[in-house]
């Protein structure tokens, strides 16, 4: 009898793909509907933030760096602004660092509220999406209230905050946290609970405890799989010292316990908001940091929503940094989407991916072009006149009468 023959082909999705809400390539490799292999392909919403630092001040930095993401931009800026603080030995007032913990969680809420309906969404529960992204818009409402904007709230500057609490702003706050916290109750019983969606959850890109550790995942991925690895715990910065935080773990390591997980610490960051607002200290906002920063280098990190946020600033003694390198969650958190989906069915594979929480213009700041192939990268002036003689060539081959 003759054995039966296996075909395998390749499926592309991306970089455009309705699976996908930012630009990025997988190459899914199936036998049938099970995946064999996977390769992602990173890069496509690479900006050059990073070079572009390098001819701003630090001032003007801090302002680009909460652009490099939408839904955690103001831990991009309270971890640069704290590694330039570090560098120029300021401290910041007791009460600018309960605010810059205060806004991070609510932060933190908004990016687990929006991140569940994503979730949902590729599960094919269009339902507890709407309902999520509803009560998302409670949390984005008291970030506008505060800051004046919904997305890039600019609330950090060097040496402290730019925004102060007041009797009716920490009045509208507990307000909102009372009713996310009784929504919230009803969403982690959804998730634990509903037999439709624990289809596609439960056991699904399932993480051992062992495989996080080796694939280096962070943040509420790996605590899904029982590996405690929390910057907020492991090396508290700022109020986190005064207010300790618990650790959300689960060592089931499925999909299912991520957004268990995830949900879980909406409730820790309500507990510590309301903690800090009941103790909130007294005094002045923010101090003075001089605008020629000390020549010198800092390495500072901090816990983002997705985990461990990282920055690295080198300083030459003027108002410009020399370096600011920045190395985000999605990065360390990928590998184990390729290497999970291996043994899935290839309608797993989108819900695996929203699993890490992906977000890939955190990801993309940087990429190094060769010239002739050679090992001597371009300077940024040569990349600067090769993009000006690039689009020069195309204008002059450009023939209106032939494209019409």
């Amino acid at each position: 009898m003759q054995p039966q023959k296996t075909e395998q082909f390749t499926v592309p999705i991306g970089p455009q793909h309705p699976a996908l809400k930012e630009p990025s390539s997988f190459l899914i490799s199936v036998d049938g509907e099970v995946v064999t292999n996977a390769i992602v392909r990173l890069g496509y919403a690479h900006r050059g933030i990073e070079k572009a630092t390098e001819s701003r001040t630090y001032v003007q930095n801090l302002y680009l760096l909460e652009r490099i993401c939408g839904i955690c931009s103001h831990i991009h800026g309270t971890a640069f602004a704290m590694g330039v603080e570090r560098l120029a030995g300021v401290e910041v007032p007791p009460r600018a660092q309960a605010i810059r913990l205060i806004i991070a969680e609510l932060e933190r809420i908004h990016s687990h509220m929006l991140w569940l309906g994503v979730g949902a969404h590729q599960g094919g529960f269009d339902a507890l999406f709407m309902f999520s992204w509803r009560d998302r818009e409670t949390v984005m409402d008291l970030l506008e209230s505060i800051s004046g904007n919904r997305v890039n709230y600019s609330a950090n500057v060097l040496g402290g905050v730019k925004f102060d609490l007041t009797a009716a702003h920490i009045g509208d706050i507990l307000k909102a946290l009372d009713y996310l916290e009784e929504r919230t109750h009803h969403y982690l019983k959804v998730v634990t609970t509903d037999a439709s969606f624990l289809q596609r959850t439960r056991g699904i890109g399932t993480m051992t405890r062992h495989q996080a550790e080796v694939l280096g995942a962070i943040g509420p991925t790996a605590r899904a799989s029982g590996v405690l690895r929390d910057v907020r715990i492991e090396a508290p910065y700022g109020a986190y010292v005064d207010h300790p935080v618990t650790t959300i773990t689960d060592d089931r390591g499925d999909l299912e316990a991520r957004f268990a997980v995830r949900i879980k610490e909406l409730f820790e960051s309500y507990r510590l908001i309301r903690e800090v607002l009941d103790d909130l200290p007294p005094g002045d906002i923010k101090t003075r940091v001089k605008r020629k920063i000390p020549e010198g280098e800092a390495a500072f990190r901090v816990e983002a929503p997705r985990g461990e946020l990282f920055y690295f600033i080198k300083s030459d003694g003027t108002d410009i940094p020399s370096r600011v390198k920045v190395r985000t969650p999605t990065i360390c958190n990928m590998t184990s989407v390729v290497k999970l989906a291996v043994g899935h069915q290839l309608a797993d594979v989108p819900m695996i991916l929203a699993g890490i929480d992906p977000c890939f213009s955190c990801n993309d700041r940087m990429v190094r072009v060769n010239r002739n192939n050679g090992s001597d990268g371009w300077t940024w002036e040569q990349l600067r006149q090769h993009g000006i003689e690039y689009y020069k060539q195309r204008s002059q081959d450009y023939d209106p009468l032939v494209v019409g």
